[in-house]
């Protein structure tokens, strides 16, 4: 199907990008300026920001509870933002929509970004702050099953880093990865996939610009020949946790997040992709206002029931 009207709209309004290099600061500064007050974000039981003391250091999170049960599962969600952008404010809406779908404690990670932080800072704030969240069940309220890893977009890629860096570890807790338009593969050759080909101009997110907006995580230290960087070239994927992959079918990262989930299939790890027809790159962030890209929610919340 054709792209979305109401995305088409909106793309078309957007201005030109500034010429010139990318100013992370201002481009953090923008993002930021569009986050809704408080009093218009989707009301919850309780959403507090705490700090998660980890091995990699001190991490901000954000706990968001959405009733007063007892006991739920728990998500650790981590925003996307091509490793420079993003931020526990931008995604707030994300984590407040995952918490109330899914009825779970969803803990948001406020990890170290590029260009500032050297890898793997970020990646260690990840997994530190799942290691740690187990540690606290109690706190906060874990019935001790379900236990997700989450994200969107390069928050996908490091949401697939962190499940297999914790089954490297014999951490064997994390029983869901749920990946939304993950970034996977982190060469960006035109002929890898055809998506990119397909998808390059004209969507919001283009194959011109990925070298780009990519290029602090890679002068930070990231090497997208490490499975930790591109989780695709991880050579063993058996004993993963069970894989959710949505996908968009106008994004220039379309394939890589479907040849994962074959991949998964293949070792022997349960994997559901679904494309969304007439989405683009970030539609879950952007989008998820429109009433067919709002199910993404209550496809998770589906996902996440079901067992290992």
């Amino acid at each position: 199907m054709p792209l979305h009207p109401e995305i088409a709209r909106i793309l078309a309004d957007l201005p030109a990008p500034p010429p010139g290099p990318l100013d992370p600061a201002a481009m953090r500064a923008g993002e930021e300026a569009r986050v809704p007050p408080l009093e218009e974000r989707l009301p919850l039981h309780d959403v507090r920001d705490t700090i998660a003391v980890t091995s990699a250091g001190e991490v901000p999170v954000r706990v968001y509870t959405p009733t007063g049960t007892d006991t739920s599962g728990l998500v650790i969600y981590f925003h996307g933002g091509a490793f420079f952008l993003g931020s526990l404010d931008t995604h707030d809406h994300i984590a407040r929509q995952l918490a109330k779908a899914t009825g779970c404690t969803v803990v948001s990670v406020g990890y170290r970004r590029a260009p500032e932080a050297q890898f793997p800072a970020g990646l260690d704030d990840c997994y530190g702050v799942v290691r740690w969240a187990t540690d606290h069940g109690d706190e906060l309220h874990w019935d001790g099953n379900t236990l997700a890893v989450a994200g969107d977009s390069s928050g996908g890629t490091f949401a697939a880093a962190v499940a297999a860096l914790a089954h490297d570890d014999g951490f064997d807790r994390i029983t869901h990865q749920v990946l939304y338009y993950p970034s996977l593969d982190l060469d960006f050759d035109t002929d890898r996939y055809a998506s990119l080909r397909e998808n390059a101009e004209g969507y919001g997110v283009e194959t011109a610009g990925l070298p780009a907006f990519n290029s602090f995580y890679f002068d930070s230290g990231a090497d997208p020949a490490d499975p930790r960087v591109s989780p695709i070239k991880r050579g063993d994927l058996t004993g993963l946790p069970a894989a959710l992959i949505v996908t968009a079918e106008y994004d220039p990262m379309r394939d890589e997040g479907e040849l994962y989930g074959a991949r998964l299939t293949e070792a022997g790890v349960p994997a559901t992709v679904r494309r969304y027809a007439g989405a683009n790159h970030g539609f879950v962030q952007n989008f998820s206002w429109i009433p067919e890209f709002a199910q993404v929610f209550d496809e998770t919340a589906e996902f996440l029931r079901q067992g290992k």
